[in-house]
């Protein structure tokens, strides 16, 4: 709220000056845009309501069917998830990097950590498709190609969620991915599998065996909370008779590169033709619309 009074503070000087004869146009129209970007932010998380939204968020990259279209596209989604933190300020690590055989990825684990990150980053939780001419088919022919994405919000240690020994399964492993130069040296990476639900959670970015078996529980953690989580929501909406867009696999987003060039969120229908800025980490207006849509208050029956 402050940084809005201080831009709106700074506009209003710049009116003044211009009312009194002063040549500051350039000045006030900066000043003008910046109390516009100050109430969009303001606005966006005033929408932030949810109990872990001012978190960190555990982001998940998985690669669908398809072998190294597929892998392919995943990283290109790895890619834009970074570029999209690093202009918001979120500092980033890269939990778990699994390359591909040929190119891409087979999956990338990332903690995007500073405020809202979790807020914002679950409005992309869903399958999302690309359209494109495949670079790895010499016949030159258009191709599909799905990829996951999953946010979930890394929990306080307060927050307790029961896991018991006897359910884990914990494997190391030498590392493989873009970890820095101790990558490859040693088995310290680790993988532990939750046997009653299936759930697996790596890390393999410290050089620490420990130190990586922590960050696995840590990602462990979340995912169960948020399995749960997800249960008593289907549960509650299923009551309700309101069982819509909670399971996860939706395909949200389409990203078509050929035969025109156009990216569509199907929650909100939002579409942006600039494929190259939102592919380099320009989410912002598929993130704000899936926020107003879930603000929106449902329409009233007939």
């Amino acid at each position: 709220m402050r940084t809005l009074e201080k831009k709106l503070e700074e506009a209003q000087v710049c009116a003044d000056l211009a009312r009194e004869g002063e040549e500051v146009v350039a000045e006030l129209k900066q000043a003008v845009e910046a109390l516009a970007t100050a109430l969009d932010l303001q606005e966006l998380e005033m929408m932030l309501t949810g109990e872990h939204d001012a978190g960190n968020a555990i982001l998940t990259i998985h690669p669908g069917a398809g072998g190294t279209e597929s892998q392919d596209w995943a990283e290109m989604l790895y890619r834009m998830y970074l570029r999209w933190a690093e202009s918001h300020g979120y500092r980033v690590e890269t939990l778990d990097y699994q390359k591909g055989e040929e190119a891409g990825i087979k999956s990338a684990t990332l903690l995007v950590a500073g405020r809202d990150a979790y807020g914002f980053l679950r409005a992309e939780s869903g399958v999302h498709r690309l359209v494109r001419i495949s670079p790895f088919d010499s016949s030159g022919r258009r191709h599909t190609s799905f990829a996951s994405v999953y946010a979930y919000p890394e929990l306080n240690e307060d927050i307790e969620v029961a896991v018991e020994e006897k359910d884990l399964r914990i494997d190391t492993y030498r590392s493989s991915g873009a970890g820095g130069q101790h990558v490859n040296v040693t088995d310290s990476a680790v993988r532990i599998t939750h046997l009653p639900t299936g759930i697996v959670a790596s890390c393999q970015n410290e050089r620490s065996q420990h130190r990586n078996r922590d960050m696995a529980m840590t990602i462990l953690r979340s995912r169960l909370y948020d399995l749960e989580r997800r249960k008593r929501d289907e549960k509650r909406a299923i009551e309700e008779g309101a069982k819509k867009g909670i399971e996860f696999g939706s395909q949200i987003r389409s990203y078509v590169l050929q035969p025109y060039r156009l990216i569509k969120d199907h929650r909100t229908g939002v579409e942006v033709g600039d494929v190259d800025r939102i592919l380099d980490g320009g989410l912002d207006p598929f993130i704000r619309a899936y926020l107003l849509s879930r603000r929106a208050p449902a329409s009233p029956g007939p």
